[in-house]
């Protein structure tokens, strides 16, 4: 995550969400989780001042530099998932079907 005041924003809001470890550095902030990030858009925009709508994931991509694993782009969430595999529901993906 970009070390901006929006990105500053949301690892704040990261912060308090369970599982999730924030390490800033001085132009970018990692923040990393256990099998799956989830990153409210309405939640962020929220903490960012704005109203509902304002902030959304083509914002958030804005703010992101890397990420690792398998990213899902909703239309009001971004999740991001340590193991591919754990998106596969988010992406038509039958796993079943692939295995054989």
């Amino acid at each position: 995550m970009s070390a901006s005041v929006e990105g500053n924003i949301i690892a704040d809001v990261m912060s308090k969400k369970p599982n999730v470890k924030i390490t800033r550095f001085p132009a970018i902030i990692r923040i990393d989780g256990e099998r799956m990030l989830e990153f409210d858009m309405e939640e962020i925009g929220a903490a960012l001042g704005l109203e509902p709508g304002e902030f959304g994931v083509y914002d958030f991509e804005i703010e992101t530099s890397t990420h690792y694993g398998r990213q899902v782009r909703l239309d009001d969430k971004v999740l991001l998932f340590a193991n591919p595999e754990d998106a596969a529901e988010y992406l038509g993906f039958d796993q079943a079907v692939a295995a054989h």
